[in-house]
């Protein structure tokens, strides 16, 4: 028996996970970042907090309205409650809520929740069909008491050592790479294992680290290193096997420009007006450009000094060649909203709307739902205690749905 929770004057919108309750113990980034995609598809996600709350609501400046917008990008559509795992009540309803979720996700380092009967062991024997994901730095083995924070993992991964000046030191990616990319893998599998217990009824566990996913993600580095035995380093913003495929100087600073196959390196020539390179056999196929970049750079850069990036971004653009200006965060959202891409969506209503980026899928049936906004810590105590302290739902059936006999 699933919740039927809306909060005041809104009526939540079905989507493609509605019916699913995901119980929600992760908290900073990866967890919170996995269970809002899952929230803005339908599921009830209820995030449970320690008194302290997450710690991102502190990470501040920058906020809003004197919240952490760290906190506020990752946690819309959840209902929120704060359980003690050291209080012996609170730990009750928690591992009720356990007992009740199609979902438990969690964060903690491998081994902490043991001692609350919170580990997927103790959860799955009450709830047999449950999907139970664990996210950790560095694995459950022998990287179990690691901490995992990206940072960390950006530099013992290798990604530092390819990002930044070639004759310069090793830098940090601008983003949280591996944690947004951990929680990803997270949802991915999560939704393979409901999948799964939809066709045998069974539930399982689900392990993800952001080492591993820092290790697939930069598939053709990691690549080279384990299919060639070649280390790659960082080659500013130059790409290793193709060129052109980085900033370039206009009259005016620089463009990104890509001609990644050969018939995209024709139209780039014609476009700046050189189109007798695409039959010089330095610089004919791919491999050619790569090997004689520093002979075929100059030629482009000349060229390009003839206009600026503007005017190159529309004369290129026209032309089919992929290009792009190198903007801040602002025009960035600039740029999707001239592209009709509606980056931008409000959350919650009067003083509590908060904008946000929206969902990045876009469905033909079941969109994305934007119904309240990242809870206040304990924000929905009493609505979620009064629940796990009522009758259990219905058992399920070999199928992971709910059965009213």
């Amino acid at each position: 028996m699933i919740p039927a929770w809306t909060p005041t004057g809104h009526t939540p919108t079905p989507g493609s996970l509605a019916g699913l309750v995901v119980a929600d113990f992760s908290r900073v980034l990866a967890g919170p970042y996995a269970t809002q995609l899952m929230a803005d598809l339908g599921a009830t996600v209820i995030k449970v907090e320690s008194p302290l709350g997450d710690e991102t609501r502190g990470w501040a400046p920058p906020e809003r309205d004197g919240v952490s917008t760290y906190y506020l990008g990752v946690n819309r559509n959840k209902w929120g409650v704060v359980l003690d795992f050291n209080d012996e009540a609170d730990r009750v309803l928690a591992l009720e809520l356990a007992a009740r979720a199609d979902v438990v996700i969690e964060n903690f380092r491998p081994g902490a929740l043991v001692k609350f009967g919170l580990d997927y062991d103790s959860v799955s024997a009450a709830n047999p069909g449950v999907v139970y994901a664990s996210i950790s730095g560095f694995g459950s083995a022998e990287g179990a008491a690691l901490p995992g924070y990206d940072l960390v993992v950006q530099a013992a991964s290798g990604l530092m050592s390819l990002t930044g000046p070639e004759d310069g030191p090793a830098y940090r990616s601008g983003v949280s790479t591996f944690d947004i990319m951990t929680g990803m893998q997270a949802t991915i599998g999560i939704l393979a294992a409901l999948n799964h217990r939809t066709n045998t009824g069974e539930g399982q566990h689900v392990e993800v680290n952001l080492l591993s996913t820092a290790l697939s993600a930069m598939a053709n580095h990691t690549s080279t290193f384990v299919a060639a035995g070649q280390v790659p380093f960082r080659m500013g913003n130059a790409h290793p096997s193709l060129f052109p495929y980085e900033p370039l100087p206009a009259s005016d600073g620089e463009i990104v420009i890509v001609a990644a196959t050969d018939a995209q390196f024709v139209k780039l020539v014609r476009a700046i007006g050189r189109p007798g390179l695409a039959d010089d056999p330095r610089f004919a196929r791919t491999e050619d450009r790569n090997r004689n970049r520093d002979e075929l750079r100059p030629v482009l850069v000349e060229a390009l000094a003839e206009h600026t990036r503007s005017e190159w971004f529309d004369l290129l653009t026209e032309a089919g060649v992929a290009c792009g200006p190198i903007n801040t965060i602002d025009g960035g959202v600039a740029l999707a909203e001239r592209l009709g891409l509606d980056p931008v969506i409000t959350v919650g209503e009067g003083e509590k709307a908060v904008p946000m980026i929206r969902n990045p899928i876009t469905f033909s049936r079941t969109p994305p739902r934007y119904d309240s906004p990242p809870p206040t810590l304990g924000e929905h105590d009493a609505r979620i205690r009064e629940w796990l302290s009522g009758p259990p739902p219905c058992p399920r059936g070999t199928n992971g749905k709910a059965s009213h006999a």
